[in-house]
């Protein structure tokens, strides 16, 4: 990575006090058109390192850890890794970021977290990028995710970490060996005894494991959002089925919709024509 980037953080306030989001940020401090980047259900802000080393020619970016996730603070009650605590710490980091409103760019949770942001009154989302999810996501996709979400036991070594990463990321589309090693890095923790584990509280799957026996319809949220949005949906993807994505098109904001060929949920945005997409899409938005 040659472009500049630093960590930091700040407190955000939950149910249960005061807890800290970290995030990465890229670019120039003062630039005042802002991005924010959010990550999946077990992944963290690193995974938008080339979109936001991209993006840093005319955007400053920000890419949060979601509590539970990298380097922000685990919760002290799982329940609490629910939507309403994800919404206020984004809205703090808004906030924290000094601006009035950001570009949002979401990958599964946290494309459902920019939705219900943007859905919301006079919201500080100026236009959004909904990375492989809708308002409706089939109940065998949150099946499947469970299964391997909330993974507690460690890893022997570093190739073990790394044969489980790509095999839960087979999806993920085209990676480089070197981009496969930065996201497991990133992905992971060192234990003293030099075996990894995951750089993520097992217990953020508790709440989403409960979504199996629930009625996941978002329909009204998307309705409500008025702001410029580009759906990205992996051509191979069981968490966007097409029939949702094309019924997106028809219901709500205006939307466009690119569909990424070989690829399953989630596209990584590591590619070089997925970053592309991604950056002259939110570049032909007016400011």
């Amino acid at each position: 990575m040659n472009i500049q980037h630093k960590e930091a953080g700040f407190l955000s306030l939950g149910p249960k006090g005061f807890h800290r989001i970290a995030y990465t940020q890229w670019g120039n401090g003062d630039s005042k058109r802002v991005v924010v980047c959010v990550h999946g259900l077990t992944r963290n802000g690193r995974d938008f390192d080339d979109l936001a080393e991209d993006l840093t020619s005319d955007f400053r970016v920000a890419c949060p850890d979601l509590p539970g996730r990298g380097h922000s603070h685990w919760l002290s009650d799982p329940q609490d890794y629910v939507m309403p605590v994800y919404m206020a710490d984004m809205a703090a980091l808004i906030a924290h970021l000094g601006v009035e409103q950001v570009d949002w760019i979401g990958t599964s949770l946290g494309g459902l977290i920019g939705m219900m942001l943007a859905a919301q009154p006079n919201s500080p989302i100026r236009s959004l990028v909904i990375n492989d999810v809708g308002p409706v996501i089939p109940r065998k996709a949150i099946k499947r995710i469970a299964s391997y979400a909330g993974h507690k036991e460690p890893f022997s070594d570093f190739a073990s970490l790394k044969t489980h990463l790509m095999n839960v990321g087979a999806t993920f589309g085209p990676m480089t060996d070197e981009q496969w090693d930065r996201l497991c890095r990133h992905s992971a923790r060192q234990n003293d005894d030099g075996s990894w584990r995951m750089h993520y509280d097992p217990a953020i799957s508790i709440p989403f494991r409960k979504l199996r026996f629930k009625r996941f319809n978002l329909w009204p949220v998307w309705e409500a959002i008025t702001c410029p949005v580009l759906i990205l949906r992996g051509e191979l993807s069981d968490v966007l089925p097409r029939d949702i994505a094309e019924k997106m098109l028809t219901r709500g904001p205006s939307a466009d919709l690119v569909e990424i060929p070989g690829v399953g949920h989630a596209p990584a945005l590591m590619d070089k024509i997925q970053i592309k997409t991604v950056g002259n899409w939110l570049r032909a938005q007016r400011p």
